[in-house]
């Protein structure tokens, strides 16, 4: 007769997973944890999100935490050669968001910035 461990992680009284290790459970607790927090923040705001819609959107969010987290901080993600471009951007989302931007100079707008050359 075989003895198998396994790891119950429980969610709201009822089971939600079972998993072989406890790293596992444990992580899979955590971002549970997350898309709750997420959930009590984005439910106190004035947002009218459908209680799916909000479900869903928390649970995404906290399942890619990571890769969010390096947006959030200004970061850029790094994309896999050949995969499709990013989704456009509507007009009106584009023009919205570039108002609220804070330029400094016409030159900086249309140039990227050059990176000093090594001294030789």
């Amino acid at each position: 007769m075989a003895i198998i461990v396994k790891y119950v992680v429980i969610s709201n009284g009822k089971e939600d997973m079972i998993f072989n290790t406890r790293k596992e459970a444990e992580a899979h607790d955590k971002m549970l944890d997350i898309a709750e927090r997420l959930y009590a923040f984005l439910h106190a705001t004035e947002l009218n999100i459908a209680e799916d819609t909000l479900d869903a959107l928390t649970l995404f969010m906290a399942q890619h935490r990571e890769p969010i987290g390096t947006i959030l901080r200004g970061g850029r993600l790094k994309t896999p050669a050949g995969s499709a471009p990013p989704a456009a951007v509507p007009q009106d989302k584009r023009a919205e968001a570039a108002s609220s931007e804070h330029k400094s100079s016409k030159a900086s707008q249309s140039a990227p910035p050059k990176k000093p050359k090594a001294a030789a």
